[in-house]
């Protein structure tokens, strides 16, 4: 079996793993046990559909439970007191001037694990952050991406 890889985190995205485990430990399964419950009072559990959704929620609701104490387990959080501002990184908070649309934009480069590009939060594996990831202030960056080419030049790199 391949060793685990450990997940590069911010204390951010820790502390949101966290809190989504104790809601689907405390809330969650509650919730699907009660669903459990009400299901089997309706008889023959053969034909029951109610029953079969909840237990496949049961299930999926456990298997989330388990990816997110597996991410905990294999986290490490990034020190960003330990971070310099010279080469952007996992955590690196970037503005960088987008040629397509001309305008400035902000970005946070994350792991995978909190990546959510709709919030400015890019992934270091993302075709557009693994391309900032190295980089400096200054240095212009052309991605190509399914939809074309885009090219950016970092403007500021900060935590």
């Amino acid at each position: 079996m391949a060793k685990q890889q450990d997940m590069l985190l911010t204390s951010e995205g820790i502390q949101n793993y966290e809190n989504e485990l104790e809601y689907l430990k405390t809330v969650v399964r509650k919730e699907v046990a009660e669903k459990i419950k009400v299901a089997r009072s309706f008889g023959d559990l053969s034909e029951n559909s109610e029953y079969d959704e909840a237990k496949n929620e049961q299930a999926k609701v456990e298997a989330r439970i388990s990816e997110i104490e597996n991410i905990l387990k294999h986290a490490k959080i990034i020190d960003e007191s330990e971070l310099s501002n010279e080469h952007v990184h996992i955590g690196s908070k970037i503005k960088v001037h987008d040629f397509d649309f001309d305008e400035d934009t902000e970005y946070l480069i994350v792991s995978s694990g909190e990546a959510d590009p709709f919030n400015g939060k890019l992934s270091d594996e993302s075709p557009v952050g693994s391309a900032f990831i190295g980089h400096k202030v200054g240095d212009v960056i052309t991605v190509e991406t399914p939809d074309g080419e885009l090219k950016f030049k970092i403007l500021e790199i900060s935590r």
